[in-house]
């Protein structure tokens, strides 16, 4: 057995479950760029070996989780072979409508690959539009079409969801609930504490956001996590002031936004 893990494993259960920080992954690349939900390969690998040494430290800190939305292709042909490498799993969330439909996104073979191996899949919607802007017939659609499918492709139950956009509200956690979600994954930068609730808070990762930024940001009296948290509700008063749309066409000149993203991509804006 690896001794990393070995120790990891000890601990957990000498000092019981340590709280977990819940990461939030896009695309990879193979190099840098100006998108800032995408992350260069030789970076993320940076990155998941810093979540080793972290599970295998003696000191206190969050247990770091590394999560995935969309279902990019990068997500299989790039990440999952670096985590494979290191012995670790990722919980990719998957927008149904896209898998084996859109150019530069998975197919069934590779969702069926990830979760062969272990890797937890969940939904991200059908189309990724954003839930709080749907009807109650769009809504019901967006939730329950893209888990029975998820469901029947790949032979397991699917019982988690992310948030497209990272936007909801007690309507949308209603609506997951009654669509047999017992877990909603928000991009509310937050750590959890075990066992998990019913809405669980996630750090949305940049490409500019270096390991050791996040090694600290792993320390459980660190005040990263503190400054994301104000940042997080700085910008929900804005989105507000603003209207999504209006929000929307800002965020998109500010970072960028690539011409073949969609509506809503980028689920920490």
């Amino acid at each position: 057995m690896d001794p990393l893990h070995f120790e990891s494993k000890t601990k957990e259960q000498t000092q019981g479950p340590l709280p977990r920080l819940y990461l939030l992954y896009h695309e990879l690349r193979a190099g840098e760029g100006r998108y800032p939900y995408a992350i260069g390969a030789v970076m993320f690998g940076r990155h998941i070996d810093l979540f080793v040494r972290a599970r295998a430290a003696k000191r206190p800190g969050f247990w770091p989780e590394p999560t995935f939305d969309d279902g990019h292709i990068s997500n299989y042909e790039v990440a999952y072979p670096l985590l494979q490498s290191r012995g670790l799993t990722a919980r990719f969330f998957i927008t149904v409508g896209w898998t084996g439909n859109r150019l530069d996104y998975m197919g069934w073979e590779e969702l069926r690959s990830l979760h062969k191996d272990g890797n937890p899949i969940g939904a991200h919607g059908w189309t990724h539009t954003l839930l709080t802007h749907c009807n109650d017939r769009e809504l019901q659609a967006e939730l329950s079409k893209s888990r029975l499918t998820l469901e029947d492709k790949l032979g397991t139950s699917i019982a988690a969801m992310s948030l497209p956009g990272g936007r909801y509200n007690r309507r949308v956690l209603d609506a997951c609930l009654q669509a047999g979600y017992t877990q909603v994954y928000t991009s509310v930068p937050k750590a959890e504490s075990m066992p998990l609730g019913t809405t669980v808070g996630r750090v949305n990762i940049l490409g500019n956001m270096q390991p050791e930024w996040i090694e600290r940001l792993l320390q459980i009296d660190s005040s990263a996590l503190c400054r994301l948290k104000r940042r997080y509700r700085m910008k929900e008063a804005t989105k507000r002031l603003l209207g999504d749309r209006l929000y929307e066409g800002l965020w998109a000149i500010v970072n960028r936004r690539e011409p073949e993203t969609s509506s809503g991509e980028g689920d920490s804006q």
